[in-house]
């Protein structure tokens, strides 16, 4: 086992101490959710916890479902409980970029409707200002060059310049999400106001969503190489 296998794995176990009898689970998807979905089915099955998973992707829901979690879509339950997730890049206001692995949209759907988001990274992905990671975004097939135009000028207009921005490839083609969409990768270096970002590519014809999560995320589990956790929490802005 690696050690990034070893802190995943460690912050999987840590997170299971959230997980009560009968709750609905938000299931993430990438190396981390999936072996997060690993260890729950564990628990699942040791404690006979009766958990329902809320998958966010095909693969995730193949896993739990070949580990004996119960499996519902999001509008064949009331609520999720707490979503799991992994991420790419997470700031110090527990903002996040996710996407890397081409779920945002599904990601994004079933952490909004959570009561809580518990987030596990190891150290390496938190930054002081998200960026580092390219941000996907998820547009439609139809006119895609036409809204990448759109999203260009915007980046000329609100900032002075277009950061490099590709469409991502899978095999030699366009990489395409499940929902049928495509997912192009901006490399914008200083996301410096990811919350108002996030609003006005979101309002931008032909953009489905972005790997923005903000003020999504309550709790963030991170683990460390010398075998550590820490917990940090979102800090609720007083009204």
């Amino acid at each position: 086992m690696t050690d990034l296998e070893f802190i995943k794995k460690l912050v999987s176990k840590h997170a299971l101490k959230y997980v009560k009898k009968e709750m609905i689970i938000g299931l993430g998807t990438g190396s981390t959710a999936g072996i997060f979905i690993k260890e729950l089915a564990k628990l699942n099955r040791r404690e006979a916890l009766r958990v329902t998973g809320v998958p966010t992707s095909d693969v995730s829901m193949r896993l739990a479902k070949d580990l004996g979690i119960n499996i519902a879509s999001p509008d064949e339950i009331n609520s999720i409980d707490i979503a799991f997730d992994g991420a790419d890049e997470v700031d110090p206001s527990l903002n996040l970029i996710k996407g890397g692995g081409g779920a945002l949209l599904k990601e994004k759907i079933v952490a909004e409707n959570a009561k809580q988001m518990i987030v596990l990274v190891d150290e390496s992905k938190k930054v002081r200002i998200l960026g580092k990671f390219p941000l996907p975004i998820e547009i439609v097939k139809f006119g895609s060059e036409k809204t990448i135009s759109l999203i260009r000028n915007y980046f000329k207009e609100c900032f002075g310049q277009i950061p490099e921005m590709y469409l991502r490839k899978n095999k030699g083609s366009n990489f395409v999400t499940e929902e049928e969409h495509f997912i192009l990768d901006i490399f914008q270096p200083q996301i410096t106001n990811p919350e108002k970002l996030n609003i006005e590519l979101n309002a931008i014809v032909g953009v489905v969503e972005t790997g923005l999560f903000v003020n999504t995320a309550n709790t963030l589990i991170v683990g460390n190489r010398d075998g550590s956790v820490k917990i940090d929490h979102r800090v609720e802005n007083a009204i």
